[in-house]
């Protein structure tokens, strides 16, 4: 199988890091390559790389737009930043299951169908503890580093909230909670975190 790549270098890292399997000839960052299947890692920050395939998959890196706002032959698939090397993938395409068996067994990945939403299941998850940390951060309950610390111990996860917010960008964050915070007032956006953003711009 021959597949297309448009990654950054950290998402190529990402990719080199989690393997695949031998048979596999990847093209990387090639926008007129002729492959089998296409996976454009940019999408949600630089829009459609392969504006000209429309028979082929294509796999996108698209977080918070829905497969409804798509071309139907693209799936969607968490590449945010730290996402992309964990043990199982996280995708979303209406009626492709069977592609989505085939492209990621040829690749040896391990995958989870999730439903159409913004945010998927574990970015959804990340943005909301990275809000609540800059809820605590608002009302002056210790600083970032500490609440970073705190969490890492505490939770034994890999980074703290604020570390996650470097890593994925707290632009991508923003726009996520926002999406979801049309229909669930869970997700309201702190006014630190907004305050931060603007301070950025």
């Amino acid at each position: 199988m021959k597949i297309a790549v448009i990654a950054n270098n950290e998402q190529k890292e990402e990719w080199l890091y989690k393997g695949f399997n031998a048979d596999i000839e990847i093209i990387w960052n090639d926008v007129a390559a002729e492959a089998d299947v296409y996976f454009d890692l940019l999408f949600e920050r630089n829009g459609a790389s392969f504006n000209n395939i429309s028979y082929k998959p294509v796999f996108v890196n698209a977080v918070i737009t829905t497969c409804k706002e798509l071309p139907d032959n693209y799936i969607r698939l968490n590449a945010w930043n730290g996402f992309l090397k964990r043990n199982i993938i996280e995708v979303a395409g209406i009626n492709k299951e069977a592609v989505l068996k085939e492209v990621m067994n040829a690749l040896g990945w391990n995958y989870q169908l999730t439903a159409d939403e913004p945010g998927f299941i574990a970015a959804r998850i990340i943005a909301m503890i990275i809000n609540e940390a800059y809820f605590a951060l608002q009302d002056n309950v210790s600083t970032k580093e500490a609440i970073d610390i705190a969490m890492k111990l505490g939770t034994n996860y890999p980074f703290g909230p604020f570390e996650w917010c470097n890593k994925l960008g707290l632009p991508n964050v923003y726009l996520l909670l926002k999406t979801l915070s049309i229909n669930d007032n869970r997700y309201i956006l702190s006014e630190k975190l907004t305050e931060e953003l603007k301070s950025i711009a």
